[in-house]
């Protein structure tokens, strides 16, 4: 089992920037792929960014590319979001993911572990 706790969202005004964070523990030895999510309100689960948790690579989202940046410090088993530009499309829970397979997916399917969430809030 792994557990994974996120920290960090809140409220920004536009154009504004957070960082999110998530702490994992348990079994971290047997996670290959970690990964942002984010729901809106009345909408899908979606991809944000990825990483290889061994090699570094890492995969974003058209929607956020150049503004966001996925991040990892494997000896403290924590996984980062640097979000900048925010803007209020960005509004959604943001969730930690973690998967034990080989493929850094987009599908939220793909994952086996979760976090609780954290709110994301960006006023226009």
């Amino acid at each position: 089992q792994v557990q994974l706790v996120e920290s960090g969202g809140g409220l920004v005004q536009a154009g504004g920037s957070l960082r999110l964070s998530c702490a994992a523990s348990g079994r971290t030895d047997s996670t290959n792929v970690m990964a942002w999510f984010r729901q809106a309100p009345g909408k899908e689960r979606e991809f944000v960014a990825g990483i290889w948790w061994r090699s570094g690579n890492t995969n974003h989202a058209d929607s956020v590319k150049g503004r966001f940046t996925i991040s990892s410090d494997n000896a403290k088993n924590a996984l980062y979001l640097q979000m900048n530009n925010l803007k209020p499309e960005d509004t959604a829970v943001y969730y930690c993911a973690a998967s034990y397979g080989f493929i850094l997916a987009r599908d939220a399917a793909m994952y086996n572990y979760w976090g609780q969430g954290t709110q994301v809030t960006v006023s226009s």
